[in-house]
């Protein structure tokens, strides 16, 4: 698949969604609580129903497993094959406290690897994507006016760890034990509170050398930030060491706890 063509297709795509997303974000938002204790809201749903219909046009033939359809069992076979993963509305948390930092997650996955991934943050006017292999970029997506612009891609590159210390990136709605646990074996030198996939952008931007998350999270959440962050230059490990895989079906599609390193490859302790 034409990576560019890709990404200026679904640019437009997330821009439709960012639009939706923006118009209920100005009014009071409405929330509902799902099986898995998570909350919902009619702009997950409403962006999702966009994405899912211009991806049917794109790419008819790849199947794609999208949050709230999964939520509904409607779980399309994805063993051995590419697949798109989306999650319309990344952060729900913070769009409900009305931070700003929430996202538009479209991610393609190839031999469980993400290969192609965008995020638009529509609140904050970001967009990150890879338009091209081992290539990541961010452009401003203005969603806020009736006109559609975005301007010049600008390519962006992780950066070397400085000696006197690491940057990490954390959860605005997620600390636990472990991670604080995790961070002593480090030089921490400043923390970076985020929400949703912004983190990885943290890393892949150049602001942030390391981010680590044990809590639960689906593989729709991370494959875009995933597939950017490696192709600035970081990488995305289990806990255990070992390569994030995606298409775990028979998990329902849930990760591992993970690292993201701002480095092609994970540092020694």
């Amino acid at each position: 698949m034409n990576l560019k063509n890709l990404s200026d297709q679904l640019t437009k795509t997330a821009y439709k969604a960012g639009q939706t997303i923006l118009d209920i974000y100005q009014e009071d938002i409405k929330v509902e609580i799902k099986a898995d204790n998570s909350p919902v809201t009619l702009a997950d749903k409403e962006a999702e129903n966009i994405i899912l219909k211009d991806l049917k046009a794109i790419a008819p033939d790849i199947p794609v497993i999208a949050e709230e359809a999964a939520q509904d069992g409607n779980l399309p076979d994805t063993s051995g094959k590419t697949f798109f993963l989306v999650d319309p509305l990344d952060g729900t948390k913070e769009f409900i406290k009305k931070t700003g930092q929430f996202t538009v997650n479209i991610g393609l996955i190839e031999n469980g690897i993400p290969v192609f991934g965008l995020i638009y943050a529509p609140a904050l006017q970001q967009l990150y994507l890879t338009p091209d292999k081992d290539q990541a970029a961010m452009a401003t997506l203005d969603c806020q006016n009736t006109t559609f612009q975005v301007t010049e891609h600008q390519t962006i590159t992780t950066r070397a760890k400085d000696e006197d210390g690491l940057i990490v990136a954390t959860s605005r709605s997620h600390m636990d034990t472990k991670t604080s646990d995790f961070l002593k074996n480090y030089k921490i030198k400043q923390n970076i509170a985020a929400g949703s996939s912004l983190k990885f952008c943290l890393l892949a931007k150049g602001e942030a050398d390391l981010y680590p998350r044990f809590g639960r999270t689906m593989e729709w959440d991370t494959a875009a930030g995933h597939a950017i962050l490696s192709a600035a230059g970081g990488c995305v490990i289990s806990e255990d060491g070992s390569a994030m895989k995606y298409g775990k079906r028979d998990q329902s599609y849930a990760n591992p706890g993970f690292i993201a390193w701002s480095l092609p490859d994970a540092p020694r302790q």
